[in-house]
């Protein structure tokens, strides 16, 4: 068919709308040798059109600016790899359960603060530390290897180590303050604790953690006291009822009698299974039993047996208990004076500065109270000072004769 002029169609366009304007089959049997290659013109057409839709459909667009012919190539992302799972996340400190403390645990737990630095360099960290760290309880009790159990409870013993619980329960010369050489010592030991519960946890509270403190063995809250005390960082002896010359005096059952030595031993056992943790024992009364040597040998060989020392608190001039502990082996230490013997404030008072001037002549002094809340006042107003004024308040343990030099070195 031949174009008009000024047909703008497309040669091809016209032909085929000429082509659809006449009927199918219609005078238009091409010449044999043609209809072949018309077929293939049209399959090639149908593929270039299929072609081009798929272009368009991956470019978005058939043409780039300016009107230029653009081919566009789809690209294939390689698989994704296969995920792997997260890592399960690490428990939160409290929950950890390892036996393991993390860094932040045991800041927590000593209360020592690091504040480090943006960049992580050793040189930018700040640590505080609070007051008083670096000081630590007394060794939990009973240890184990310093008890054997008897039908009174358990009795302190030697262990099998060498260790003795008057060298693992008394308190150690490391949590006191600084000690200047040549500076006077003073060690006070308060008694009476547990016979009056209220008045205990007072003075458990109030006096400072150096002054010893002794309990007797009628207490009805003694466990829970006397591991209280330990807790506060005092230690504790056993204060041990003896007969007195007067019988009329005596404070109560179980008094070791000074002409029975069988008797006074099993008395003895069922005082010392009241509560654990004593690094030793101190009379309570025992005026007429530390002057009978007979009877003063079996407690002093028990103790030794036992590995416990003996503080003889003052009150009997006839008492021959240092001569017999030093036989056997037993630390000994005797009280200088008796701080509370008048209730008067201005006595104790005093009394508490002579024991003072005792210290600076003798080097060391050793005073006993009690247990009365108007003194153990005086007492802790006293101790609080006696650094400012050069003097070294010191646990009784630590003044114990000439073991006390070794045990001290030790520690």
């Amino acid at each position: 068919m031949v174009r008009g002029f000024g047909d703008s169609r497309p040669l091809c366009e016209s032909a085929m709308l000429d082509d659809l304007d006449r009927p199918l089959g219609q005078d238009r049997e091409p010449p044999p040798e043609k209809a072949g290659g018309k077929v293939w013109l049209g399959l090639l057409a149908v593929a270039l059109i299929a072609a081009g839709a798929g272009a368009a459909l991956f470019a978005g667009k058939s043409r780039a600016p300016g009107g230029e012919p653009e081919a566009v190539a789809p690209i294939q992302p390689a698989p994704p790899a296969p995920a792997v799972p997260p890592a399960p996340p690490a428990p939160p400190p409290e929950a950890r359960n390892d036996g393991v403390s993390t860094a932040q645990q045991m800041e927590v737990e000593s209360g020592v603060k690091i504040f480090r630095g943006n960049g992580g360099a050793p040189s930018s960290l700040i640590i505080q530390v609070p007051d008083g760290a670096g000081s630590s309880p007394l060794v939990p009790a009973p240890d184990r290897r310093l008890v054997e159990k008897s039908r009174f409870g358990l009795l302190p013993r030697r262990g099998k180590d060498g260790s003795t619980p008057a060298r693992i329960y008394a308190r150690p010369l490391s949590l006191q303050p600084p000690i200047k050489p040549g500076a006077p010592r003073i060690a006070i030991l308060v008694g009476g604790m547990g016979l009056n519960a209220p008045a205990t946890d007072e003075a458990i509270r109030r006096l400072p953690a150096g002054v010893s403190l002794a309990f007797a063995p009628y207490g009805d809250q003694l466990e829970r006291q006397t591991a209280a005390a330990r807790d506060a960082g005092h230690e504790i002896l056993l204060q041990t009822p003896m007969e007195p010359f007067d019988t009329a005096d005596s404070p109560g059952p179980h008094v070791l009698p000074a002409n029975d030595g069988a008797r006074a031993l099993d008395d003895l056992r069922w005082q010392m299974g009241r509560f654990v943790g004593y690094f030793g024992l101190v009379n309570f009364l025992g005026g007429k039993f530390t002057a009978d040597r007979a009877a003063t040998e079996v407690l002093m060989r028990e103790l030794a047996d036992r590995g416990l020392d003996f503080v003889d608190d003052g009150s009997s001039p006839q008492s021959i208990a240092g001569e017999v502990a030093g036989a056997n082996g037993v630390g000994f230490a005797k009280a200088d004076l008796r701080i509370d013997a008048s209730k008067s404030p201005e006595a104790i008072d005093a009394a508490l500065f002579r024991l003072e001037s005792l210290a600076r002549q003798q080097g060391v002094a050793i005073g006993f109270a009690a247990g009365l809340p108007e003194a153990n006042e005086r007492i802790a107003r006293f101790a609080s000072d006696l650094a400012r004024r050069g003097v070294a308040l010191v646990p009784v343990s630590a003044v114990l004769g000439a073991d006390a030099t070794a045990r001290s070195e030790k520690r």
